[in-house]
């Protein structure tokens, strides 16, 4: 079991202003156990092979924006990532298929994806492709595939060419329009605010959850795991209430 010992990064501040709608959050660390901040990438093939062996992980999943599952769900969890971080990919690995079987898809969980762009400035255009992509409500199809082509951290690995090529395994989408709605002045509003929240949270690691009941008070919870085991009895917590 994959243990969190220290956090993956921190943040220093979130700068909001009216005449600029964006957020800056600052990285200052590392994991102790770590000398380096690249991709496993005995890490990265078993996420590629995830991607190849499971293309319908969000067939017939209700996808609205940011948020994956009935909006109607009991419980929502927010999940906080930046895509450059390989512990979020790790979570999306290990965990998230688990929780789209089991809780997701009969009704039960909502899920949220709140991104974070602090590690540089692939974090900055993964995340901007993202969101255009939630604005035809396939945001979770394009994280996805991100993770499972996730490169070297700030290498230049979110090119044009992976957008597009991302964009064309997702039916409909356009992954030039994706690049040029990702500059968009409501993708950074919905950065800014994304930033302000996990500030107002208390994150201060990648990947970081809130989770609740759904249209309720949702609680920052703190996983020793990065597997099903490390979410799922908050979500156990929040059924049982």
């Amino acid at each position: 079991m994959h243990r969190l010992r220290n956090p993956r990064w921190r943040f220093a501040a979130v700068l909001v202003t009216a005449a600029v709608l964006a957020a800056t959050l600052v990285g200052a660390s590392q994991v102790g156990a770590r000398g380096d901040t690249t991709t496993n990438p005995v890490a990265a093939a078993s996420i590629e092979h995830t991607a190849a062996a499971e293309p319908s992980l969000f067939a017939g999943v209700e996808q609205h924006g940011a948020a994956l599952g009935s909006p109607d769900a009991p419980v929502t969890l927010v999940e906080y990532a930046d895509l450059q971080c390989p512990y979020c990919a790790q979570w999306a690995r290990d965990a998230l298929p688990t929780l789209v079987e089991d809780y997701v898809k009969p009704g039960t969980l909502r899920i949220v994806f709140s991104g974070l762009a602090f590690i540089g400035p692939d974090s900055d255009k993964a995340l901007r492709t993202a969101l255009a992509a939630g604005r035809q409500n396939h945001l979770w199809d394009v994280v996805h595939g991100l993770y499972a082509r996730q490169g070297h951290e700030n290498a230049g690995w979110v090119t044009d060419a992976l957008v597009v090529g991302i964009a064309a395994a997702v039916p409909g989408l356009d992954g030039e329009l994706l690049l040029e709605k990702g500059m968009g002045s409501s993708v950074e509003l919905e950065i800014a605010r994304a930033a302000n929240a996990a500030q107002a949270a208390g994150v201060s690691s990648t990947p970081s959850f809130q989770v609740g009941p759904t249209g309720g008070r949702l609680d920052l919870v703190r996983v020793d795991s990065l597997g099903p085991g490390g979410i799922v009895p908050a979500i156990q917590a929040v059924l049982a209430r």
